[in-house]
């Protein structure tokens, strides 16, 4: 056998080193406030506020234009009028059928 190996006070050693490489990867892996783990959920967090913001942007251009729609377009103006809010011409009838 390798004497290295028997001797107790390097064996001590070893294993005081190990349990303390150990606790360092433990304590930078998960305990301390910038962790691997926080910052793996920040980075989560940040990619969803990215999407919802561009999904934001995008509804906000799609409203925009029928805003626009709605300043320059009479045709489309009525369209809304009579669809959204039941508005028709003057000596008009509307004929609402309901679906059985």
């Amino acid at each position: 056998m390798n004497p290295e190996l028997l001797n107790p006070l390097r064996w001590k050693k070893s294993f005081l080193l190990t349990v303390l490489i150990g606790f360092l990867v433990v304590w930078f892996g998960f305990l301390d406030s910038y962790s691997l783990y926080t910052r793996i959920s920040l980075e989560r967090e940040k990619r969803h506020y990215i999407e919802r913001t561009i999904q934001l942007q995008q509804e906000t251009e799609i409203l925009n234009q029928k805003i626009e729609a709605l300043k320059n377009d009479p045709a489309y103006l009525e369209k809304i009028a009579r669809e959204d809010y039941g508005m028709r011409k003057p000596n008009e009838t509307v004929y609402r059928i309901q679906p059985k």
